[in-house]
Parts: C-alpha cells; structure tokens; sequence
C-alpha cells in the first residue's frame, strides 16, 4: 500500500468501519465502494492516483467486511442499510457532498446511493456493474445472462459459505487467477474473506437483496461515467448498453476490448485515467 494512503476506522452507531484515504483535506471528496469478493484493497491503484491529481480519495471495508462491522444475520445487510452506511462515513469525513465510485456490487450500491440521494453526488462513476433496471432489461434479452449470473443461486445455497472455506476458498483463487488478477490482489481479497463470518457476511449482501435487478429501479440525473470490459465473465453486452437509458445527465459509456470483471486489478491504468478525467469534466 502507497504510503500516502492513511488507515482509519470510522464509528457509525456500533459498528466501525475502516477506511483507506489519501489525498488533501481540502480536495473534493471521492468515495469508491468495493464489491464481492474483493475489499477496499481492490482500490489500492487508484488511491494514490487521485489523491495526485488532488481529490480526497476514501475507500471503506463496507458492512460485513471490516472486522467490527459485521452483524450476524441477513437482515441486516439491506441495501438501504449499506447505502446508509456510505452516506454516515461521509457525514463523519466531513463531506456533504462528493463523487461516487463503485465496482461490481459497490456500484449497485452506487446506482442506488445516487438514485436516492441524488442531491449528495456530484458525479457518478461505476465499473462493471450496469444500472439495476438495465441489468433486469439484459436478463430478459440476453439468453447468456442468466447464466452469466447463476454464481448468485450458488451463493444461496445453505451451508454455501463453509463449502467455499472448507477447501481454503479455492474457487477464487481459481477465478482470480483465471480474471487476471495479480497474486497480491488475490490473497488481499482472500485474506479478507478468511477472517471469521466474513464470507457469511459477504454472501449476506445477495440474501438481503432480492431488488437488486429490478425493472423499476430509478434513473439518476448527475454526470455519470460507466466503464464495462467486453470480457466479463458476469456482465453481457446488452445489461452494459443499455445502462445509458437510465441516466438523465451527461452519461459516458467506456468499453474496455479484452478487460474482463476485475478492471481496477486488470487494467488499472486504464481505470485511472478514466476516472481522473471524469472527474475533472465536473470543475
């Protein structure tokens, strides 16, 4: 980890989250929100990067994966609790408004953070992940899809988390290996989810959340960047062009030739640029 990146850890009620930050009190805030199943390590690259080009990066172990953040039991992982768990660290980072980054299920969360607190988010970036409503469009169109998506079910199924850590979680390692992600990467991420009821919590996320591809799920109106790798494993052509469709504001779709799932990790140079661009499009 850069040096310049700073450790914290945030109280919000009675759960502390730790946090990764760097960059000048004074730049505008930036906060990016990881997805499964990866950690806050997954933004190491881009840190040091924008706290460069002078924003106030920050980057939490959201609920279930920071250690004291992990309460037992599905119900407390609802989208609207993570989502108000973003909007507390920010409160308490002293940043009443700020850009919006998320990856993966970071960036469902993003979609949803911004939809409903539209007023807190100056722009929008997300990697991966398309618009709620769209990814719902792209089941009903894309007959890959579903299959693209069945790791979900699995995910589901009981006894699912103790199966995964019973063989030392060697399915992904296998997937990262296989995405391309750097060994480093990889056993940040696996060092993560091997911290006791980790992987419970994570999984915890797809049980508490049956409105994640939803038809309805609003559009958001702030300038929003999308970036999609036309190799993700997860993710079909039709889910990611049709985000657009949902964006009622200067909308910027990047894809990404070869990239596949994992794009902070695969192609971060590409994700750095992207997003410093982006955000210097805001003033």
């Amino acid at each position: 980890m850069d040096d310049l990146i700073q450790t914290r850890t945030v109280r919000i009620g009675d759960l502390a989250f730790t946090v990764d930050v760097a960059g000048p009190e004074s730049g505008a805030p930036v906060l990016l929100l990881h997805g499964f199943p990866q950690s806050r390590h997954a933004w190491g690259r881009q840190l040091s990067v924008l706290a460069a080009a002078g924003y106030r990066a920050i980057a939490p172990d959201q609920r279930g994966y920071s250690t004291d953040a992990r309460p037992n039991g599905a119900e407390h992982y609802s989208v609207p609790a993570i989502v108000g768990d973003a909007l507390a660290i920010m409160d308490a980072m002293g940043a009443p408004r700020f850009h919006l980054v998320g990856h993966d299920w970071g960036g469902h969360i993003a979609w949803t953070l911004a939809a409903q607190a539209g007023e807190r988010v100056i722009s929008l970036a997300v990697l991966s992940r398309p618009h709620p409503a769209a990814f719902a469009q792209g089941m009903a169109k894309d007959p890959e899809q579903a299959g693209r998506s069945r790791h979900h079910s699995t995910l589901l199924e009981s006894g699912a988390a103790d199966a995964m850590l019973a063989d030392g979680l060697a399915g992904f390692r296998a997937m990262f290996a296989r995405q391309g992600v750097p060994a480093e990467d990889a056993r940040a991420y696996i060092a993560a989810l091997s911290e006791p009821g980790a992987l419970e919590a994570a999984i915890h996320w797809y049980r508490a959340a049956a409105e994640m591809r939803s038809r309805d799920a609003p559009p958001v109106s702030m300038p929003t960047l999308y970036v999609w790798g036309d190799a993700d494993i997860t993710v079909g052509r039709a889910a990611a062009e049709g985000t657009g469709a949902f964006v009622q504001a200067a909308y910027r779709f990047e894809e990404v030739a070869g990239a596949g799932h994992f794009l902070t990790d695969q192609v971060p140079e590409v994700v750095n640029r992207l997003l410093v661009a982006h955000l210097a499009a805001q003033g």
